[in-house]
C-alpha cells in the first residue's frame, strides 16, 4: 500500500523506481503472514536512530523464525545509497522488511530462504499544530504467549486496525489501548506519554507492546535535561487527570493529544520541549 509518493524499492540487489512487486503467491509471507518491517525517517538530511531501526528489523525477523540476510551495516549503506536520489529537504519514510519464502514439511514453520526489500517513500512530517484525539477501545494488546509482540510484525496490524476503526467510528483519531490486565499499554499506532505536575509518565514495557526506539530517545533526552520520567503502571483514570498527553512514534516523532474521550488537553510546555529536544539531539548527531 502506497501512502506517499516518489517511491524507490531496493530488491534483489538493485534499486527500482516505484512500488515494485516483491512477493510471490506461494511465498510463506504471502499466505501465512511471516513478514516483519521497521520504519525510520529521513528529514532535512538527517536519519535519526537509523542504526537501531535496522537492528530491530533483524531482531523482528528472528522472532518470527526468519533468518535475517542483511547486516545492519549493509542495510544502512543501502538506505543511504537510495536516499541520494532525494532532495535534502524531502521527508522520507524508510522501511526495511523481511518475509518468509519457504516453509518446513508442514508449511507452517518458515525456514530456508528469506526475502528482503527496502522501500523509500516520500511522506511529509505532520505540522507541529497537528494533534490526536483518543478514546477507549474494546480491543486489547495481546501477550507474548499469544502473539509475536516482541516483533514489528505485519500479522499484528489487523488488531491495530480494529482499534483504529472503532475509534474513528466514535469520532476520534486514535485509540488508547489496554493490555491484558486492563492497564494502559499504548495507542493503536504509537507509544504514549502523559505529564502531571511537571513530571512525565509512560506505561512500563511489560511484553505486550514494542517499547519504541523514539520512545527511548525521548526518555533519554528528558532525563539528560533533568526531567523526571516514570515508567510505571498507568490506568485510564491517570489519563483523565493528566495535564498533557503526547504520542511518540517514528512517523512524526511527537504528536500532541488534544482530547481523551471527554477530557480536553492543551498542547503544553512539556510536549513542546520534548519535540524541541528531539530535533536538537538529531542535529547534534549529524
Amino acid at each position: 500500500m502506497a501512502t506517499g509518493k516518489n517511491i524507490r524499492t531496493y530488491f534483489n540487489g538493485t534499486w527500482h523506481d516505484g512500488n515494485a512487486p516483491i512477493m510471490r503467491a506461494a511465498d510463506h509471507g504471502a499466505w501465512l503472514g511471516s513478514s516483519v518491517f521497521d520504519g525510520a525517517r529521513y528529514v532535512n538530511g538527517l536519519t535519526p536512530d537509523l542504526e537501531p531501526h535496522c537492528a530491530r528489523v533483524n531482531r523482528s525477523a528472528e522472532a518470527l523464525m526468519l533468518t535475517p540476510s542483511v547486516s545492519v551495516e549493509e542495510m544502512m549503506a543501502i538506505t543511504h545509497e537510495g536516499l541520494a536520489a532525494y532532495d535534502k529537504g524531502s521527508a522520507v519514510y524508510i522501511r526495511p522488511m523481511y518475509w518468509g519464502i519457504d516453509g518446513d514439511e508442514t508449511a507452517i514453520i518458515p525456514q530456508g530462504e528469506t526475502g528482503f526489500a527496502l522501500c523509500l517513500e516520500e511522506i511529509p512530517m505532520a505540522p507541529e499544530t497537528a494533534s490526536a484525539t483518543l478514546t477507549r477501545t474494546r480491543f486489547r494488546r495481546p501477550v507474548q504467549e499469544d502473539a509475536v509482540v516482541n516483533a514489528k510484525a505485519g500479522c499484528l496490524y489487523p488488531n491495530n486496525a480494529r482499534m483504529l476503526a472503532e475509534a474513528r467510528r466514535k469520532g476520534f483519531s486514535n485509540a488508547l489501548v489496554a493490555d491484558a490486565m486492563g492497564n494502559v499499554a499504548e495507542t493503536a499506532t504509537a507509544n504514549v506519554f502523559m505529564a502531571r505536575d511537571g513530571e512525565v509518565f509512560t506505561p512500563i514495557a511489560n511484553g505486550t507492546f514494542l517499547a519504541g526506539i523514539t520512545r527511548a530517545r525521548h526518555m533519554s533526552n528528558m532525563r539528560a535535561e533533568g526531567m523526571v520520567v516514570h515508567e510505571t503502571v498507568l490506568t485510564f483514570e491517570d489519563f483523565d487527570t493528566a495535564d498533557e498527553v503526547f504520542l511518540s512514534g517514528n512517523m512524526n516523532k511527537v504528536t500532541p493529544v488534544s482530547a481523551f474521550d471527554d477530557r480536553q488537553y492543551q498542547i503544553g510546555p512539556i510536549t513542546r520541549k520534548v519535540r524541541e529536544m528531539y530535533w536538537d539531539w538529531a542535529n547534534s548527531e549529524k
